[in-house]
Protein backbone atom coordinates (compact mmCIF):
# COMPACT_ATOMS: atom_id res chain seq x y z
CA UNK A 1 0.00 0.00 0.00
CA UNK A 2 2.47 2.53 -0.80
CA UNK A 3 1.45 5.85 -0.95
CA UNK A 4 -1.68 5.51 0.84
CA UNK A 5 -1.08 7.49 4.15
CA UNK A 6 -4.57 7.10 5.25
CA UNK A 7 -5.54 4.97 8.29
CA UNK A 8 -8.30 2.01 7.52
CA UNK A 9 -11.78 2.89 8.24
CA UNK A 10 -13.64 0.20 10.65
CA UNK A 11 -16.72 2.34 10.56
CA UNK A 12 -19.09 1.11 13.41
CA UNK A 13 -15.72 -1.87 14.25
CA UNK A 14 -16.34 -0.68 18.52
CA UNK A 15 -19.68 -1.14 18.76
CA UNK A 16 -19.82 -4.47 17.26
CA UNK A 17 -16.92 -5.52 19.82
CA UNK A 18 -18.97 -4.04 22.74
CA UNK A 19 -22.11 -5.72 21.79
CA UNK A 20 -19.79 -8.16 21.62
CA UNK A 21 -18.49 -8.34 24.83
CA UNK A 22 -21.75 -7.49 25.94
CA UNK A 23 -23.77 -10.78 24.65
CA UNK A 24 -20.52 -13.13 26.46
CA UNK A 25 -20.87 -11.58 29.59
CA UNK A 26 -25.11 -12.27 29.19
CA UNK A 27 -24.59 -15.53 28.53
CA UNK A 28 -22.11 -16.10 31.23
CA UNK A 29 -24.39 -15.06 33.90
CA UNK A 30 -26.94 -17.21 32.13
CA UNK A 31 -24.92 -19.97 32.40
CA UNK A 32 -23.91 -18.93 35.85
CA UNK A 33 -27.79 -18.82 36.90
CA UNK A 34 -28.67 -21.69 35.70
CA UNK A 35 -26.06 -23.88 37.13
CA UNK A 36 -27.42 -22.16 40.57
CA UNK A 37 -31.07 -23.36 39.56
CA UNK A 38 -29.54 -27.34 39.17
CA UNK A 39 -27.55 -27.74 42.32
CA UNK A 40 -28.92 -28.58 45.23
CA UNK A 41 -27.51 -26.66 47.80
CA UNK A 42 -27.33 -28.84 51.10
CA UNK A 43 -25.16 -28.64 54.37
CA UNK A 44 -22.79 -31.29 55.80
CA UNK A 45 -24.48 -33.07 58.52
CA UNK A 46 -22.08 -33.61 61.74
CA UNK A 47 -24.74 -36.41 63.19
CA UNK A 48 -23.18 -39.78 62.39
CA UNK A 49 -25.56 -42.87 61.08
CA UNK A 50 -26.54 -45.29 63.83
CA UNK A 51 -24.75 -48.22 64.57
CA UNK A 52 -20.95 -46.36 63.71
CA UNK A 53 -18.58 -45.09 65.70
CA UNK A 54 -16.64 -42.68 63.45
CA UNK A 55 -13.11 -44.28 64.29
CA UNK A 56 -11.04 -46.16 61.21
CA UNK A 57 -9.44 -49.40 62.40
CA UNK A 58 -5.67 -48.68 63.72
CA UNK A 59 -2.74 -48.37 60.81
CA UNK A 60 1.04 -49.72 62.01
CA UNK A 61 2.57 -46.43 62.46
CA UNK A 62 4.18 -44.57 59.22
CA UNK A 63 7.91 -43.83 61.27
CA UNK A 64 10.96 -46.27 60.44
CA UNK A 65 14.58 -46.66 60.15
CA UNK A 66 15.89 -46.15 56.29
CA UNK A 67 16.30 -49.46 54.86
CA UNK A 68 13.84 -51.59 57.08
CA UNK A 69 11.07 -53.09 55.39
CA UNK A 70 7.13 -51.90 56.42
CA UNK A 71 4.93 -53.90 58.51
CA UNK A 72 2.03 -55.25 56.74
CA UNK A 73 -1.43 -56.07 58.85
CA UNK A 74 -2.21 -59.41 58.34
CA UNK A 75 -5.93 -58.77 55.99
CA UNK A 76 -9.10 -59.55 57.88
Amino acid sequence: MAGNDKPPRFGNAHLTVMAFAILVAAIVVLAFVTTLNRVDVKTAATDQPPGTTGLARPHPPLQRAPGEPAQVLPAR
